[in-house]
């Protein structure tokens, strides 16, 4: 049976929000939250969703969001069997929260989110691969080669080499502290 988290648009929840009736929950990584979010918004990442104690007051809406909706569509079983009651999630997420002009705390100086460094990264290797492949030698369409192996890897196996690779680099050491 597959469970149905009930769309609320983004002026709905700021209501519920501001009535007190509501608990905003942000399923997004840690420094995705740390970069932008709903003020009074809970992060509770997707990830570490099994050992999460979500504690909501019963009379309270629990409303979930992410960046566009699509995770918590995606998840909708797992996130409505926390909640006793109905569940809800903010339609579009915090891209709609934000193009609808709501208040969103924001921190410029935090890292980007290591999915997106990782994405920029490999890709980065692969075009420069390519790249050198065709201008220098053909040997350097392995390194293109060997990103597309790492990130083939990563998606099977659930762990990402280069994603702990970054997080070592120095402008993201102050989002681990």
């Amino acid at each position: 049976m597959t469970a149905v988290l009930h769309k609320l648009s983004p002026a709905e929840v700021r209501a519920r929000l501001s009535a007190g009736r509501a608990v905003l929950v942000d399923i997004r990584e840690a420094d995705e939250f740390a970069r932008a979010h709903v003020p009074g918004a809970r992060s509770q990442p997707l990830s570490a969703w099994e050992q999460a104690h979500l504690t909501v007051d019963p009379d309270a809406d629990v409303i979930f969001t992410c960046r566009t909706g699509m995770r918590t569509a995606g998840a909708c079983d797992r996130l409505a069997a926390r909640v006793s009651g109905e569940a809800f999630v903010l339609d579009g997420g915090l891209d709609a929260w934000t193009k609808a002009g709501l208040p969103v705390i924001e921190d410029s100086k935090a890292p980007m989110e290591i999915n997106r460094q990782v994405q920029i990264t490999a890709g980065l290797m692969i075009l420069t691969g390519v790249v050198l492949g065709f201008l220098v030698s053909p040997l350097w369409f392995g390194l293109s080669g060997f990103v597309g192996a790492g990130l083939t890897f990563a998606g099977l196996s659930g762990t990402c080499a280069m994603a702990r690779v970054l997080m070592l680099m120095p402008w993201n050491r102050r989002a681990a502290a």
